[in-house]
């Protein structure tokens, strides 16, 4: 669901980056264009809207006109505005208890809003923040004066009838209040079912919001009631309009002579597609011929999603709204319809389909000699699973063996020039299941990245690189193209100087010279502590003390990859950035215009965020299906690991089965325990009894509460 925006409309919310401009910067004079570039716009309706917010705060005598066109903070507002009582916008980050944090461009650290002063903001809400005094010492405060725009007005939760009314209780943890629902508006949900509510007025005399139900999902713990309860949560529709699905339909399976000869013809080079044994969708596949130099060209061949998702459609629309495909522990929640997404658009063998590929020239030692990006269509001539691909590179026989030890050769030749320039192998770990016919989880499994998945892996790196290399060093004489980048910001100091040193104490060095040796130092220490008991600990920090991957026009490399240009270019059935890399580079391989910047920024802030909240939605689902998988086996000891420590208690991670539960400090009775932040451990106070992140130990799974995904342990011992 798109943002809900408040009665305040995009113009207000100009006006206040503009009346911000003019207060930050009291002696300033500015015109027009001068302040649409101090804001960040640079198109026409924008530069129009500028126009009108700064009419409108010389009406309100904010600012005066200095001479003809030209503005500057009224000089009588200098001292206020000067003073700390100044105003800032943020987004809203909610506390179960009330109160919350303001996260905003402007301060370098968040704001501190007391429950009594949130003014009725949300979580996500964007917001506008009178800020309090500095006192020494203390964090930055403030006072959310003006709600900007909603986040969302839909939430999940379990309603609770009474003869006169009914509350709904949410099931978010960052949602504070209950919705107040008269009996009129319950839309024939029963007592205790989950249901989606809707925020319809919120009175400022009222502690709670007023609402209405729009929609009854069952009861609580049926496996279809909590998949679809965690889609709604975070807004991804469980199905398509009728009107988005006639659109796809109307999309032919026939690709017509015409189109076949724009393209180059791969239908009759070695082509296969390798993805999971269950996959459905294929949008990618690799194709490998020996050329006369003994060389070898190489297709990386992506789905060409472009062709058929045309831009401003029902289906484009569609597919940016969700921005993401969404995988939960059962299912699929497609980006787009399944007649494109499983069909039209998906590689499937023995059949011909359109493809944007890029092409490599590489020599037996994985050099690029040549390079070409395209349209194309191919054949692919095998369906390969990860498992049977592993089973071929590991036996040296099978189907298309040469072929597939050649790309595993090449592709651990690139993977080796990687790390020797900086790439870092962060090891990570994903949780699957295996569910009975009414979806119960009874067992799990760890699933391992062998050859096959790096195989893959490589040649995607491969391409996604090269493409952004090649638009970035396309530039125009006076400027350099938009384009949509996946970029991965260095880390933060603060925390990676406390990794060091926190590292440095367990007897692991690291050089912090330069970018190179600081990423070849990560890749030792990930390598030496493989085994290890305190390897889950140290892997698990050093995710934490590095920057999230996000989508911008701003180019600033990728760290983890060591990538000074990085894009995704191979994921267009699932992922829509990847349309727009597809669409842009298709512009600019004809030598079209430079697209608008700004419209692009946008939209790479939107696809970050669905990406984002598709991963909370999927982690739920995992959650959930964990604490399900150990609702029968209370009482029952477990080996595991210390997987994190707060103030509350102990995390532990269990090593058969990967569910995460809290042991509670309340519960050891033993000692009086206080949480020691730097060294990550909780200590006894009378015995010194120490438990430290990543120390293996023994619990009692205490309890198992479905409806709030969490799991409690008793600690037996270490």
């Amino acid at each position: 669901m798109a943002k809900i925006k408040s009665q305040k409309s995009n113009s207000d919310s100009i006006e206040i980056k503009v009346s911000g401009v003019f207060q930050k910067n009291g002696h300033s004079h500015y015109n027009y264009k001068q302040m649409s570039k101090a804001v960040g716009i640079s198109d026409p309706a924008g530069r129009q809207l500028v126009q009108e917010a700064i009419h409108t705060l010389l009406k309100s005598k904010e600012i005066i006109e200095v001479k003809k066109g030209k503005y500057k903070l009224n000089p009588k507002l200098l001292s206020h505005f000067q003073n700390p009582k100044a105003y800032v916008t943020g987004f809203v980050d909610m506390k179960k208890t009330g109160k919350a944090y303001v996260i905003t461009k402007e301060l370098e650290e968040d704001i501190f809003i007391a429950s009594n002063n949130t003014n009725q903001a949300l979580n996500g809400d964007e917001v506008k923040v009178l800020l309090f005094p500095q006192r020494s010492g203390k964090k930055t405060e403030g006072q959310i004066t003006e709600i900007i725009s909603r986040n969302k007005i839909r939430f999940v939760g379990k309603i609770e009838l009474s003869e006169n009314f009914a509350f709904f209780i949410p099931d978010s943890q960052n949602m504070p209040v209950d919705i107040f629902i008269p009996l009129v508006n319950i839309n024939g949900a029963k007592n205790g079912e989950k249901v989606i509510a809707e925020i319809t007025d919120w009175p400022k005399s009222s502690k709670n919001p007023f609402g209405k139900i729009v929609e009854v999902l069952g009861m609580p713990g049926v496996h279809q009631v909590e998949m679809h309860s965690i889609l709604a949560e975070y807004d991804f529709p469980l199905c398509f309009t009728a009107s988005v699905e006639a659109e796809a339909k109307k999309i032919p399976d026939e690709i017509s002579a015409e189109e076949i000869s724009k393209r180059r013809d791969f239908r009759d080079v070695i082509t296969f597609t390798i993805d999971p044994v269950d996959a459905k969708d294929f949008d990618d596949a690799l194709s490998i011929k020996k050329l006369p130099n003994n060389n070898w060209e190489v297709g990386v061949h992506i789905a060409d999603v472009s062709h058929y998702v045309k831009p401003n459609s029902m289906l484009d629309e569609e597919a940016y709204e969700r921005g993401t495909s969404v995988y939960l522990v059962d299912r699929v929640i497609p980006m787009l319809p399944e007649h494109l997404s499983n069909g039209v658009c998906s590689l499937m063998e023995k059949t011909d389909k359109l493809c944007f590929s890029a092409v490599f020239e590489l020599d037996n030692d994985a050099k690029i000699i040549t390079e070409w990006f395209g349209k194309t269509i191919i054949h692919s001539n095998k369906r390969f699973s990860y498992e049977e691909v592993q089973q071929i590179i590991e036996s040296k026989s099978g189907e298309f063996v040469d072929e597939i030890l050649t790309l595993d050769d090449l592709a651990k030749k690139l993977q080796k020039a990687r790390f020797a320039n900086g790439s870092i192998a962060f090891k990570s770990t994903e949780v699957k299941f295996r569910l009975d016919e009414n979806g119960a989880p009874i067992g799990v499994y760890v699933k391992e990245q062998k050859d096959s998945n790096k195989l893959v892996e490589d040649f995607m790196l491969l391409a996604n690189r090269r493409v952004a290399e090649f638009v970035n060093h396309k530039k125009d004489k006076n400027s350099e193209k938009t384009f949509v980048y996946r970029i991965h910001a260095n880390p933060n100091q603060d925390k990676l100087e406390k990794f060091i040193q926190f590292v440095g104490k367990l007897g692991y060095k690291m050089k912090t010279g330069n970018r190179v040796n600081l990423a070849n130092s990560f890749n030792t220490l990930l390598s030496e502590i493989s085994g290890k008991p305190e390897e889950y600990m140290i892997t698990e920090l050093s995710i934490r003390t590095m920057e999230k991957a996000r989508y911008s026009t701003k180019n600033i490399g990728h760290y983890g990859l060591a990538f000074d240009n990085y894009t995704h270019f191979t994921s267009p059935i699932r992922r829509y950035p990847d349309l727009m890399v597809h669409r842009l580079l298709e512009n600019y391989l004809h030598n079209g215009a430079s697209a608008n910047r700004v419209e692009y920024e946008e939209k790479c802030e939107h696809c970050s965020e669905q990406e984002y909240k598709a991963a909370k939605a999927e982690r739920e689902s995992v959650k959930y299906k964990q604490v399900e998988f150990l609702v029968n086996k209370i009482g029952m000891r477990f080996d595991g690991i210390i997987s994190g420590v707060s103030k509350w208690g102990i995390f532990v991670k269990l090593t058969e089965n990967m569910c995460e539960g809290l042991v509670s400090l309340k519960d050891m009775d033993d000692d009086f325990y206080y949480l020691d932040e730097d060294n990550h451990c909780v200590v006894g106070h009378h015995y010194g009894n120490i438990y430290r992140l990543g120390d293996p130990v023994k619990i009692i799974v205490k309890k198992a509460d479905l409806s709030k995904k969490e799991l409690d342990f008793i600690m037996v011992g270490k």
